[in-house]
């Protein structure tokens, strides 16, 4: 791992089907919070800055990522991960380097993962790199689509067709993207989707029609 890299940990969410009180991403799991265990991995890479996105409940949020010495910035209304991610801009504004993405529910994420995805992502010259899993049972998740071994697009399943719901190769929804070409491409994205929503993941085709590799 070389160069700048800053972290964005998405925690906005309400994760309603929990149907708790507690925000999704400060339930506890042996004994620590799915957060907390996220911000412990990305703290171990030695960044140059952590920034983690609140919304619902963010005051519970914020006392957690605050008390590490970290920077929160806000998603008021949660219009998508696009969305989500733009949030961040302006705290990170005039930074070069690599931007990690990572989602607060994701408590088993471990440092060799996160370490070899940069490395991947830096000798690639990759505007964007994405961690995917090929599963037996893929339903509910965004299926990467490629075509001679290229990523060409992330669907979600509610929008994939028949042929692409059979794939089993899944986003794994943690992202290296090279800054500021990513604040570039997020300005492309629209919500045309069955949500309504700003999906990270149109960022491939963004990325893709400008002639970057992903």
């Amino acid at each position: 791992m070389s160069g700048d890299v800053h972290v964005v940990v998405l925690a906005a969410g309400q994760g309603t089907r929990m149907r708790s009180v507690i925000p999704k991403v400060l339930h506890a799991i042996g004994g620590q919070t799915l957060l907390g265990r996220v911000l412990s991995v990305a703290e171990a890479l030695g960044p140059n800055s952590i920034t983690v996105v609140v919304g619902h409940k963010a005051e519970q949020v914020e006392d957690l990522v605050h008390s590490r010495g970290h920077a929160t910035v806000c998603q008021a209304e949660q219009l998508g991960t696009a969305h989500a991610v733009l949030q961040a801009q302006a705290a990170l504004a005039g930074r070069t380097g690599t931007l990690l993405l990572l989602s607060g529910d994701v408590p088993l994420l471990e440092g060799h993962t996160l370490r070899s995805l940069l490395d991947v992502h830096a000798s690639a010259g990759a505007a964007a790199s994405v961690v995917t899993a090929v599963v037996p049972n893929p339903f509910g998740y965004g299926r990467v689509v490629r075509r001679e071994g290229a990523i060409v697009r992330i669907v979600e399943e509610r929008d994939a067709s028949r042929e692409e719901r059979a794939v089993a190769e899944i986003n794994a929804g943690v992202y290296a993207f090279e800054l500021p070409v990513l604040w570039e491409g997020l300005r492309e994205i629209a919500p045309a989707n069955a949500q309504g929503e700003f999906y990270l993941t149109d960022l491939v085709q963004v990325f893709r029609r400008r002639g970057r590799a992903v």
